[in-house]
């Protein structure tokens, strides 16, 4: 890949997981992102113990050579007038802009459960009607102007739990955006956990992907974490996810669409596991080193 177009980041939530702030309750954020760059890596995302203080995070970012390559962002379309929305959407991009992102990953989450602890991730999953889903098109269009407008890439990411999590979804939800200005965090752990080829929907959404997550699967933890329908965070507590070259999923296929489709962007490893089972800095280095090999970055 050329290293030029392609930059590779890491996520905290193998550091500090936002779902669950216990795990990882110790770790600071001087830690995790003196380790991110230890480990090879150019950008990160933001975490929950990140400054919400611009200038307070970029300097702690500019002394490891970091920068802030994107960030979750929640919305809730069909429960909140759209105008409070993109007051707090725009809020959010000048504080993106100060600390070096040009993405910005929301998702829906009217009636997500991928926090919920009590709640099977399939039985508990949203499903929208037809009104609701096009009060989060309408909102995701617009969303999609102001970002692109504002020098900015939003990059819906398609999760567990929540209305857009299946490859149908998704790709309902692409076929009824702006191409122009909505794009897709491709996930191949979240496609891999639902029981789809990651490989398979990357070639059939790449020329929509804005932003990618690089996430390994446990294919055995998963098997039973679906048949017996564990809460989403029961999963990531058992370690159904890890970083790449780790697991089952075939990121040389996953690399080669990328690069053949002339990708342009960041690739984040993005592995929530349990910080006390999996040491997330060993991880890092593993994964660094596993992505150099296949792609040469």
């Amino acid at each position: 890949m050329n290293k030029d177009k392609v930059k590779l980041g890491i996520a905290p939530i193998a550091w500090t997981n936002d779902d669950i702030p216990e795990l990882g309750g110790e770790n600071t954020f001087e830690q995790c992102i003196s380790e991110m760059a230890l480990a090879g890596f150019a950008g990160s995302e933001v975490g929950n113990k990140y400054p919400t203080d611009s200038q307070e995070l970029k300097k702690a970012l500019d002394l490891r050579g970091l920068v802030i390559c994107n960030q979750w962002y929640s919305t809730e379309l069909i429960t909140r007038p759209y105008q409070e929305i993109e007051k707090e959407f725009r809020a959010k991009l000048a504080f993106l802009r100060i600390v070096g992102a040009d993405v910005v990953g929301p998702n829906e989450q009217t009636r997500a459960c991928q926090g919920n602890e009590k709640i099977g991730v399939q039985e508990g999953k949203a499903i929208f009607d037809n009104d609701e889903w096009k009060l989060m098109i309408d909102g995701y269009n617009k969303l999609g102007k102001v970002a692109k407008d504002e020098g900015f890439k939003l990059c819906m990411h398609h999760h567990m739990g929540t209305g857009v999590q299946t490859p149908d979804e998704t790709e309902r939800f692409l076929n009824d955006t702006d191409p122009d200005s909505v794009y897709l965090t491709y996930d191949s752990g979240h496609f891999s956990y639902n029981g789809s080829d990651p490989v398979a929907e990357l070639k059939k959404f790449v020329s929509r992907v804005g932003h990618v997550h690089l996430k390994d699967l446990r294919s055995d933890i998963q098997a039973v974490g679906m048949r017996e329908d564990w809460p989403f965070m029961k999963a990531v507590r058992q370690g159904v996810f890890t970083v790449p070259g780790d697991g089952g999923v075939d990121f040389p296929s996953i690399f080669k669409i990328l690069e053949d489709a002339g990708y342009e962007g960041w690739m984040v490893v993005e592995a929530e596991q349990d910080p006390a089972k999996a040491n997330p800095f060993e991880y890092a280095l593993k994964a660094r080193e596993y992505i150099k090999k296949h792609t040469g970055l």
